[in-house]
């Protein structure tokens, strides 16, 4: 059951976001706002609405085989309602200004800068809302030499570091097989505005949230950036590997690998007896720290003793000693795995698919009952 289908009230039911976001970081944030309740109207400009309308194939189609748009806009914006508007015009910013005479919040990604020329900007809008809590996501941030630049997920993974740690060794940095900046940005700043909206309750004023791709992605480096702060070694490429754990990456089975993640010293001794291996006392293994000094070691002799295993057959004993470890998934296994079957996490709205919000409260899973909007081709605020 979603948020909207229960007799429950949605968390942020009765705030209105107005959302002049395109792409990815911005809508993402929309959406989770409104699987969580919240009213969202999504201005887009006329005839061509946002740009990943158009990032296809594949394009989700309608029983008659009509285009309904790309599945990237679909993934990112379920649950909004749709308005055309050509903010580059007084009519535009008029209507504009109409829906935010009783919105709550004003989601932008526009350039630094550039809404100011139209008066939508947070400064201009503050006089007339002073109630209006105004989100501006950008790839640099309001402040800063890099704060006139335009920013993209693919550019601020290697300018903040997750670039230089991922790929093997030998190989060159890779991007993640997602956009995690802009992921992690919408969600930082869906935090950002409900942490906004709890100040407004206490204060009666509305406040600007400054979300930035960059400062999202270095704060994400988390327990890397403070293993190079203590130590002053920089993060390096490890593969499936953990700079802090071991073992704790992929292993081989004769019929493919598996992930195996030991995060204890009982643990690792439950794993070594499971593979009928005499390592668990062994001082150079017997701690996380002796493991992780003396990693390159002990891998290659786990790695030749889970060969001899099928998969499931060691995810099932590793399993009933208590030893954390999971198949390596393709994106159709993952939705066919039983426990995220169970978790409902594959929906439909309107004959679209979708993936669920991860957040369920009081058992009540939340998610907002619409799909996508449709291209608007007219203002109606």
């Amino acid at each position: 059951m979603s948020a909207n289908e229960s007799n429950g009230t949605a968390p942020l039911a009765g705030i209105k976001v107005v959302e002049l976001a395109r792409i990815l970081a911005g809508p993402w944030c929309g959406q989770l706002l409104a699987d969580l309740g919240a009213e969202v109207v999504k201005v887009e400009k006329p005839g061509e609405g946002d740009d990943t309308r158009q990032w296809g194939p594949p394009f989700v189609r309608d029983a008659d085989g009509n285009d309904l748009g790309a599945a990237f806009y679909h993934s990112t914006n379920r649950g909004k309602r749709g308005v055309a508007i050509d903010i580059s015009t007084p009519d535009g910013q008029a209507a504009v200004r109409a829906l935010l005479d009783d919105a709550d919040v004003l989601i932008e990604n526009f350039k630094v800068g550039d809404l100011a020329r139209y008066g939508l900007d947070h400064a201009s809008l503050r006089g007339d809302y002073p109630r209006l809590i105004s989100c501006s996501i950008t790839g640099f941030g309001q402040t800063g030499p890099y704060s006139h630049r335009p920013g993209y997920d693919f550019i601020i993974q290697g300018m903040g570091g997750l670039m230089s740690m991922t790929g093997e060794p030998d190989g060159p940095p890779q991007k993640a097989g997602i956009a995690a900046a802009d992921i992690f940005t919408g969600v930082y700043s869906a935090v950002g505005i409900m942490a906004a909206l709890r100040l407004r309750n206490e204060t009666g004023r509305g406040s600007h949230v400054d979300m930035s791709l960059l400062d999202v992605q270095v704060a994400v480096l988390a327990n890397q950036a403070l293993n190079w702060m203590t130590s002053g070694r920089v993060p390096h490429r490890m593969g499936n590997g953990h700079a802090n754990l071991s073992p704790y990456q992929s292993f081989p089975a004769a019929d493919g690998a598996l992930v195996i993640a030991v995060g204890n010293d009982s643990q690792f001794r439950r794993f070594c007896d499971v593979l009928g291996l005499g390592l668990g006392t062994d001082p150079r293994f017997a701690t996380n720290p002796a493991r992780v000094t003396n990693r390159l070691e002990l891998i290659p002799l786990l790695e030749a003793a889970t060969r001899s295993w099928t998969k499931a057959q060691l995810a099932k004993k590793l399993e009933a000693a208590g030893v954390p470890a999971g198949s390596i998934n393709t994106v159709a296994e993952a939705f066919a795995d039983e426990h995220v079957r169970s978790r409902g996490m594959r929906i439909e709205r309107d004959g679209i698919p979708g993936v669920a919000s991860p957040i369920v409260i009081d058992a009540v899973r939340m998610v907002s009952a619409g799909a996508s909007p449709p291209l608007a081709c007219r203002s109606d605020p």
